[in-house]
């Protein structure tokens, strides 16, 4: 392979105008000395010298993006070094470079040291660059233009590499380039990654797009508007742009698509603000607008700084969008907000804040999909409104529960409902483009159900539920995973004070937890193997030996207080009674999986003796709050009103309702009603059982 060396000075020529006015650019030459030095006879696959790529990926970031603070373009140098280069650590760059730069070096590095499928290693990969970007969006930025620069360089990579990193890009950072408003960006990405992902039909597609420049509908269009702004006096740029390969890929079933409704736009470039309106005027007389399709965005601009006027005219029977901006607005739709930005600075804006919000989400809480979220995100936006008239920004399709996280969060966590316009609504109530939303609060902290976090669009409401759920689950975590790993500290015959010991510390750093707490919920939530735990117990302290025999048939034992489903799940396919003596419960990662010991799909599941407990629950002590119903089946009237009769005390009726429709002798009946614990429960179920009645339970948890 010909190695091609990198010049150095036409680069320095080039970066030196977006560095030299900064107070802070020294620092900048400084990480470049480094950087060159660091990948000192690297190469990449194409040939190039290695410092090609970091370099690119600053110069995009000041050039492309308005990314010109010197630390975020030092850091972007740097980004690779950690990762490559053996000698080079996160301290060492903390030490040279300082804290800031270090962080955003450490959030762009890879997870280097896990176990698991690559798909695993995939998804912790984006957890780390999303926790650092919860810290610092700046990662997030320089993630994108590093993905762009090898977009642009893939050829030189193998076809499976490149199969893998087209997909990437069009499921995650094109997407996140959408979410924070680098429209040009997210374009050119969707672009050449949808060509290596759909080799053939998107040549035959740029070919069909080429032909598109020469419609002779917009060019009319075009040359009318021109004529129509000289005629005014008014100075203005008028222009065609043909959507690309990203305006063709249908996210939903993953294609492309060979046509689509409005594959032009018509874009105005005028002089100042008032001009766009003036502009709006000539155009609304020269093509009248599809009635109620007015945008103006320069009064409401979209919450990545977004402004433009935007009209939606019919020509010829082919629908045109057409947008009046600004220079500076043109270059806010192409580049987003970050033009000078750093988080170092103090006042975040709403829009960075409920960023950072949505990483915290995506990094925190692996039972969210972050190319779910990642989807919400980029969806349309729909305009609410308080009693007050203040505006509130909401993805589409998005309930009053994101609207209440979205006035604030403590309002969110309290909300049971609202008031749009005059009508009472329920918190999952989906709302309308204009709707004006009054929240209706509890006293109390409501406690949401798990659904809710999908129901959710807005991420700041996701983001919140998850945490209020994770922080539910918490304590029965630390309960389940304590009584584990004592149990099976004295299975082995070791003393379970090995935990307080001060070398516990060892233990911390190899599972990367910063507590025993942590060590708990980790085993309890199936994310440590508690077989592990044990072996590296036994190693670090006990010499490799065991003084018992290593158990091999022997379940441990958890007893508990609580079926909050955010930490119990009771299967479907055995449908357990919490009031038995025992039932068999398997740790996974929404918390403890509850089934019948005798359940047959539990026969065929395939875990290891320590993933499994055996759980029973102190039923004075474990409260209930709903309702359960009781079904009696094929019984008189007479027979049903003497069971209702003699029922325990315990069990507070609400309703019996006949359920049989055809009338018959023997009809099937519900009975609605309320215990205070689980010993009301299991009376009952006594009640019901020594009668010999046949009789179903849907337990509600």
């Amino acid at each position: 392979m010909q190695h091609i060396p990198f010049d150095l000075e036409v680069y320095r020529s080039r970066i030196s105008p977006f560095i030299d006015k900064s107070p802070n650019g020294g620092l900048f030459w400084e990480a470049l000395d480094f950087a060159v030095e660091a990948h000192d006879d690297q190469w990449r696959k194409s040939g190039d010298a290695y410092i090609l790529h970091p370099c690119s990926v600053a110069k995009i970031l000041a050039e492309e993006m308005d990314v010109i603070h010197p630390e975020i373009l030092a850091a972007a140098l740097l980004h690779d070094t950690v990762e490559d280069v053996e000698e080079v650590t996160v301290d060492l760059v903390k030490e040279k470079f300082g804290s800031y730069v270090a962080a955003i070096v450490e959030g762009c590095t890879k997870v280097t040291h896990s176990s698991g499928d690559k798909q695993n290693q995939s998804k912790l990969v984006h957890r780390k660059i999303f926790s650092g970007a919860a810290m610092r969006p700046e990662v997030i930025l320089v993630k994108l233009a590093d993905r762009l620069h090898n977009l642009r360089t893939l050829k030189a990579m193998p076809k499976a590499k490149r199969q893998r990193i087209s997909d990437e890009t069009i499921d995650i950072y094109a997407p996140l380039a959408t979410i924070l408003g680098l429209y040009g960006m997210r374009r050119e990405m969707y672009n050449l990654a949808l060509l290596y992902r759909f080799p053939k039909q998107g040549a035959k597609l740029n070919l069909h797009l080429e032909q598109l420049k020469q419609s002779p509908v917009a060019l009319e269009i075009i040359a009318e508007l021109t004529k129509a702004m000289d005629d005014a006096w008014l100075n203005c740029d008028v222009s065609m742009r043909v959507k690309g390969l990203w305006a063709y890929y249908d996210t939903s079933n993953r294609i492309l698509r060979k046509e689509i409704d409005n594959p032009i736009e018509v874009v105005m470039i005028v002089d100042d603000q008032e001009v766009c309106y003036q502009a709006l005027g000539i155009v609304n007389q020269a093509f009248p607008p599809i009635p109620r399709t007015i945008r103006d965005f320069i009064a409401n601009p979209k919450p990545t700084g977004y402004q433009g006027l935007h009209s939606r005219v019919v020509v010829q029977g082919k629908e045109f969008l057409i947008k009046i901006r600004t220079q500076e607005m043109a270059r806010k739709a192409q580049r987003g907000l970050f033009k000078n930005w750093t988080s170092k600075s103090d006042k975040q804006g709403r829009f960075i804040r409920e960023i950072m919000e949505m990483f915290d989400l995506l990094s925190s809480d692996a039972t969210v999909s972050y190319r779910e979220m990642i989807n919400v995100g980029r969806k349309k936006t729909i305009y609410t409104y308080t009693p007050r008239g203040d505006l509130i920004y909401l993805p589409i399709n998005s309930i009053v529960l994101d609207f209440a996280f979205k006035v604030h969060t403590e309002i969110g966590h309290r909300c049971i409902g609202g008031m749009v316009g005059n009508k009472k609504v329920d918190p999952e109530y989906r709302l309308k483009d204009g709707d004006v939303v009054r929240i209706i609060r509890s006293e109390n902290v409501v406690q949401f159900d798990q659904k809710m976090v999908g129901v959710c669009q807005d991420p700041r409401a996701r983001s919140e539920l998850s945490k209020a759920l994770r922080n539910r689950r918490r304590p029965v975590s630390i309960h389940v995973g304590e009584s584990t790993l004592v149990q099976e500290i004295k299975n082995y015959g070791y003393d379970e004070e090995v935990l307080q010991r001060k070398e516990i510390a060892k233990l911390f750093k190899e599972f990367s937890i910063k507590s025993l707490d942590d060590l708990y919920v980790n085993i309890a939530e199936s994310k440590i193997p508690l077989a592990k735990v044990i072996d590296f117990i036994k190693n670090e302290y006990y010499g490799g030996q065991s003084f018992l025999m290593p158990p091999t048939g022997k379940i441990n034992r958890v007893v508990l207080t609580t079926l909050d489903p955010v930490s119990i799940k009771l299967s479907s396919c055995c449908r357990p009674d919490p009031t038995a003596k025992v039932s068999r419960g398997l740790l996974t990662e929404n918390g403890l999986s509850i089934h019948n010991k005798d359940c047959e799909k539990l026969k065929e599941l395939e875990f290891q003796r320590e993933d499994a407990l055996d759980v029973s629950w102190k039923l004075r002590a474990t409260t209930l709050t709903k309702k359960q119903s009781i079904y009696l089946l094929r019984l008189t009237r007479q027979r049903v009103t003497t069971l209702v009769s003699s029922a325990p005390e315990t069990m507070r009726m609400f309703e019996l309702s006949m359920l049989t429709l055809v009338p018959t002798k023997t009809p099937d009946w519900q009975l609605d009603f309320k215990v205070d614990n689980l010993y009301g429960l299991r009376q009952v179920l006594k009640h019901f059982e020594k009668s010999k009645v046949p009789f179903e339970i849907d337990f509600n948890f």
